[in-house]
């Protein structure tokens, strides 16, 4: 044996942690202030980038939009919990969606108030004529903004699955296939998300805690066990608080 080949380990060599935007937002809600406004400083491209994706053209830090944007960055440092299903910078991205599209909708309301009270009066055919194309413009504006918004919480919602071992073909596969069974895992669905001690289960161990529903509903462990995957999706949607899918979900 070449005994050059042999290499003796180093013990006290440390291997360096890579620190994530997770620990460092954790850090900041501890206190370090310091730490937050260098976060709001280095993630202006992030913010920028995400308020011009929503407004559909390039924003920059001169625009509301863009104060909008920043206040919902520093809004989703305070609100993110450590282990809620989605990554930092998902979660802050959605916070910043949301604020940006509903100071857009106020403004688009406010703009049509402005357009109702003219300095001066036109014919009233002429007038009836603007106004239906004004309310029918922001109409369809608003329209596309809810449609946006739900494809984004769709497609959020699809990396979240993941995390679970779901995807939408297998959620599909396992759907309940009668309307009470599928009721009724809507319903266990939203006790859990509704117990503060079992969502936090949830999102830790990635399962459900079973033995705690039982105590909570009047069916078999066999129900909740074949249904799983469902009740996890459904209460993942309460608990996201992805309001663009939970139409789709209420109990009847």
């Amino acid at each position: 044996m070449n005994m050059n080949l042999l290499v003796k380990p180093n013990f006290n060599k440390t291997v360096k942690k890579n620190v994530t935007i997770e620990d460092k937002v954790k850090k900041v809600t501890k206190g370090d202030e310091v730490l937050r406004n260098q976060l709001l400083e280095d993630y202006q491209p992030f913010i920028k980038k995400v308020t011009s994706k929503v407004c559909n053209q390039y924003i920059d830090q001169s625009r509301d939009e863009y104060s909008i944007g920043l206040t919902a960055f520093n809004e989703a440092i305070n609100q993110y919990q450590e282990g809620q299903g989605s990554r930092f910078l998902t979660f802050a991205d959605m916070v910043i969606r949301r604020r940006v599209i509903d100071f857009i909708r106020k403004e688009a309301r406010q703009n049509r108030y402005v357009f109702l009270e003219p300095e001066e009066t036109d014919e009233e055919g002429r007038l009836e004529d603007s106004y239906a194309e004004q309310k029918a413009a922001i109409h369809h504006y608003d329209q596309q903004l809810q449609v946006e918004n739900r494809v984004y919480e769709i497609e959020e919602f699809q990396e979240l699955l993941k995390d679970y071992g779901i995807t939408f073909k297998v959620l599909s596969k396992n759907c309940p296939k009668h309307i009470d069974a599928r009721e009724n895992a809507k319903k266990i669905a939203q006790l859990l998300a509704e117990d503060e001690k079992l969502a936090a289960y949830l999102a830790e161990k990635k399962q459900l805690p079973i033995k705690d529903l039982l105590n909570m509903v009047s069916c078999s462990r066999k129900t909740i066990e074949r249904n799983r995957k469902y009740i996890i999706a459904i209460a993942l949607i309460y608990i996201g608080g992805y309001t663009s899918l939970r139409s789709y979900i209420e109990p009847s």
